[in-house]
């Protein structure tokens, strides 16, 4: 079945699905291998890995292609893959929907706001008109090839414009045919739930640790109306923390000999990586 199939029907189940981020392929598949259904591939983590730097639109549609076409290939799992602001017009939009779809991610996010985006969780965002981002929601519908390929918009109104305007620019992009919306940066339990009250398509939860919106727990979430939720940054601090932790070890104790109860093992870490099933494909078709 393919990824985007499957991904559909996941969304369309009563169980809300939990899409941990990853900001690399091997995260991704730290994510697979830890029983997930789906894995979402955060811009803010591949700012962050790639280059080093915040989110705040550094990343070309190139870039970001290129890093989603990896992870899809690492996994056999659907991909949410973040697609920024569709790096230009509708037109461009267009050509970004053609892209990743033909990278083999099963879902797109498009966000309205101006470019260069920042982060959903930054202050200082700006938005583009209502009518812009419609005329992007429509492009990309238009633009992709398989109709189970999932279009997802979001709105960074919130923050700058209000909850009433957020929700305004929801239903209509709901209207123009997304299939998921997504609210960015709500800022209590009520807000998610007046959410809730206006749209009937599939909605996602963002849960930033440190950010803006309350965090809370899958079950809570589901509850509320939630059908997808995400989990962008937590990897992404939790190996900042883990690599900080290591080079302090290092520089204390000259040696990472009494560090490694907080390693995975060689052959776990192989294993992870597939090197067994690489060994079988040598042995049935390599030949001298």
């Amino acid at each position: 079945m393919k990824m985007t199939t499957i991904l559909r029907q996941l969304l369309n189940s009563k169980e809300i699905l939990v899409a941990p981020g990853a900001h690399d392929a091997l995260t991704a598949r730290v994510i697979e291998k830890s029983g997930f259904k789906a894995v979402y591939m955060t811009g803010y983590g591949q700012a962050a890995s790639a280059l080093g730097k915040p989110d705040i639109g550094l990343l070309s549609m190139t870039e970001m292609l290129d890093r989603a076409r990896k992870m899809a290939s690492s996994v056999k799992i659907p991909v949410i893959a973040d697609g920024d602001t569709g790096f230009g017009n509708a037109i461009t939009v267009m050509r970004t929907v053609e892209e990743y779809e033909a990278a083999g991610v099963a879902a797109i996010q498009l966000e309205d706001q101006v470019a260069p985006k920042r982060c959903g969780h930054m202050l200082g965002r700006k938005v583009v008109s209502m009518n812009e981002m419609v005329g992007k929601i429509e492009a990309a519908k238009a633009a992709r090839k398989d109709e189970d390929f999932v279009i997802i918009a979001r709105t960074d109104a919130r923050t700058v414009l209000g909850i009433d305007e957020a929700i305004k620019r929801a239903k209509a992009y709901e209207a123009a045919g997304a299939d998921v919306i997504f609210v960015e940066s709500l800022e209590s339990e009520e807000e998610m739930k007046r959410v809730h009250d206006e749209i009937k398509v599939p909605t996602l939860a963002n849960m930033v640790e440190g950010g803006r919106t309350p965090l809370l727990k899958n079950s809570e979430l589901e509850k509320i109306g939630y059908s997808l939720v995400i989990y962008p940054t937590a990897s992404t601090y939790v190996v900042s923390k883990a690599m900080f932790d290591l080079m302090e070890a290092l520089k204390v104790d000259e040696t990472t000999a009494n560090y490694t109860d907080k390693m995975i093992t060689f052959p776990d870490f192989n294993n992870l990586v597939g090197l067994g099933e690489y060994g079988e494909l040598e042995d049935k078709y390599v030949r001298e």
